[in-house]
């Protein structure tokens, strides 16, 4: 059996465990969040290190990469540096290839086009998404200035999106990643309502499950949410405050869609760390993992 361990700086509230099988072997993989405390995150990468197959790393990014330029998150570097035999990963290796491929199958399907109203919460740390999600026609609002500052300024174009990233991201990825990310026990905080507006023009809202749960009021009602890492209780949430349908780029495993960054881990504990995209993806289409489609307002 394989074993792979999610590090997350969330809470520890959402930690679960699942067993899944690929190709013809178990992988058991465990989610520890760790309250937003990186120390604490670092030290229980230094005890799992070379005791488990594969760690990811969670509400945190190693890098950021916008339009080919690669920006380091200091806490997130810190992380990966901390384990030294047990290959370390953030969920970057598919987030420019299974969730293109997502919003390219959703184009297909009709279900975005032209004319669909797409707010994306986060697009710096999804820039794949956000051009596959340009590329078939939508009208974007990138949140990322409105939602990790408070400051009221859409972002309209990628073009605009990566003038920002090479003005303020090699500042911004220095400072302690609690300063611009929900961590711990911020993601259980009532829903902040200041920019509802913007999630009530959309139809579709894509990014981090955290930033959608932290500002998403209970009046956006008919939406279509693109994330990932959703439980059972969040698919529950979103029903709540209104949303139609939730599409999660991730497969789901006995209830839950974990991040991008267990996913990888999964994917390199069974296929070994010199494994990149390409292979992730054969491994995917051979044993049939699929991402998550629910009707929320069927399960309410």
């Amino acid at each position: 059996m394989k074993r792979v361990v999610s590090v997350s700086l969330g809470t520890p509230r959402r930690d679960g465990t699942s067993e899944v099988e690929l190709l013809g072997e178990t992988v058991r993989v465990e989610r520890r969040g760790t309250d937003g405390d990186v120390d604490r995150a670092e030290a229980l990468i230094r005890e799992l290190d070379g005791n488990v197959d594969a760690i990811g790393l969670g509400g945190v990014d190693v890098y950021l990469e916008v339009g080919g330029d690669r920006y380091p998150i200091a806490d997130g570097v810190r992380l990966r540096d901390a384990a030294r035999r047990t290959p370390v990963v953030d969920g970057h290796g598919l987030k420019d290839t299974l969730e293109r491929r997502v919003v390219e199958d959703l184009a297909r399907a009709g279900r975005v086009g032209p004319g669909t109203r797409v707010l994306m919460v986060s697009a710096l740390d999804r820039f794949g998404m956000a051009q596959a999600l340009t590329e078939a026609g939508c009208t974007m609002v990138f949140g990322d200035v409105i939602f990790t500052t408070g400051m009221d300024y859409p972002v309209t174009t990628l073009e605009e999106l990566g003038k920002l990233a090479r003005r303020v991201l090699p500042q911004l990825a220095r400072l302690p990643h609690g300063m611009l990310y929900p961590t711990g026990a911020r993601q259980e905080e009532a829903p902040d309502e200041r920019f509802a507006r913007y999630f009530e023009a959309a139809d579709l809202v894509a990014g981090d499950i955290h930033f959608i749960m932290r500002y998403l009021s209970g009046r956006a009602h008919g939406l279509t949410v693109l994330t990932n890492s959703t439980t059972e209780s969040d698919r529950a949430s979103l029903a709540r405050r209104g949303v139609r349908s939730l599409v999660t780029t991730t497969p789901v495993f006995q209830g839950r869609s974990y991040g991008t960054n267990v996913v990888e881990a999964m994917l390199v504990a069974r296929l070994g760390p010199g494994a990149g995209p390409e292979r992730y993806m054969e491994l995917l289409d051979r044993v049939g993992l699929e991402p998550g489609s629910f009707d929320l307002e069927v399960s309410r």
